[in-house]
């Protein structure tokens, strides 16, 4: 309960930070108008004027916190909805990205990490750690844009189109997005997934191998074995249940990263997901959309950090005696 309390002004300061950050950022809200040629100068001073866009920056804030109160997180400039409306328009998209790559990374990351680890200084553990800093180290919109040159324009179907799309969601020419097939979506999935996963793999493969090279060393193990258990469990029981806890802080810190999109992932597939709107948004110096992504995504990271603390009683007793 004190943590949740200690929640509130935590989420007040990083709103005052956010908002004098993107106060002060170069940019003017207004030059949406600049598209429209039959803007006059007096259309423009009624729009700031409107949007207290002239107004001190106490004054905004003020202004600003008293919506949000009301349960109104303001409008987007540019496309005249509701924040809300747009960021639950996007999020979805987002989340069925994200959520598929964390899962695979998971999946595959932590079976690799502990059989490194078990199998210490093997063949298998030079190869896994190998990857694991390749992994790691490659930047992400260039392994995305060699994807795309791999997969979408050199490799070719039968047909002469490409193996796999390079953009999108669905195919646009075929389909909308009450009709795009299960089938359609699921392919124009696998370059973005595929991306996503192989960045995460080396963190989560690293640090599940590195922490269950720390455990396998424990008494409390030899004295399992001693007692006749079979490794199987004393590894996935006794030793990874230890082990859990490095990686439960990544999986903390990395669950939020869902909220807010992969930036370079969706720019460079052309995913309609929260991270575009994001980098949209940024670029239109759209405030009110902004301030609606970053506060919600610092709640996100606050609230996932107080589950991995409670998570970190419930593997390891010793913790709650601290």
């Amino acid at each position: 309960m004190r943590r949740l309390l200690q929640l509130i002004p935590v989420l007040w300061l990083i709103s005052i930070i956010v908002f004098v950050l993107l106060q002060l950022t170069p940019g003017d809200p207004a030059a949406v108008l600049e598209d429209n040629p039959n803007i006059t100068a007096a259309d423009r001073a009624r729009f700031e004027e409107r949007l207290g866009l002239n107004d001190p920056l106490h004054v905004k804030y003020l202004k600003w916190l008293r919506n949000l109160s009301q349960g109104d997180w303001g409008i987007s400039i540019a496309t005249k909805r509701p924040v809300m409306d747009e960021i639950l328009s996007r999020l979805p998209n987002t989340l069925r990205l994200m959520v598929t790559a964390q899962i695979l990374t998971v999946l595959i990351a932590v079976p690799l990490g502990i059989i490194s680890a078990v199998k210490q200084y093997s063949i298998f553990d030079h190869v896994t750690t190998s990857f694991a800093f390749f992994g790691q180290s490659i930047p992400v919109f260039w392994f995305g844009l060699l994807l795309i040159i791999v997969f979408s324009l050199t490799l070719k179907r039968p047909d002469g189109g490409p193996l796999l799309p390079g953009g999108g969601m669905y195919d646009l020419r075929l389909y909308d997005d009450n009709t795009a097939p299960l089938g359609d979506r699921l392919e124009h999935m696998i370059l973005p997934v595929t991306m996503l996963t192989m960045v995460g793999l080396g963190t989560y493969t690293r640090y599940t191998r590195g922490s269950m090279l720390e455990v396998l060393r424990q008494d409390y193990l030899r004295t399992a074995r001693a007692k006749g258990q079979k490794e199987r469990r004393v590894v996935l029981i006794h030793a990874l249940r230890n082990a859990s806890v490095p990686i439960i802080t990544i999986l903390a810190l990395d669950l939020p990263t869902m909220f807010g999109g992969a930036l370079f992932t969706e720019t460079i597939f052309s995913w309609p997901g929260m991270g575009r709107l994001f980098i949209g948004s940024a670029e239109r110096s759209d405030y009110d959309l902004l301030m609606g992504i970053i506060l919600i995504n610092a709640l996100l990271i606050l609230i996932f950090n107080l589950a991995a603390d409670v998570m970190y009683a419930m593997l390891d007793p010793r913790v709650r005696y601290e």
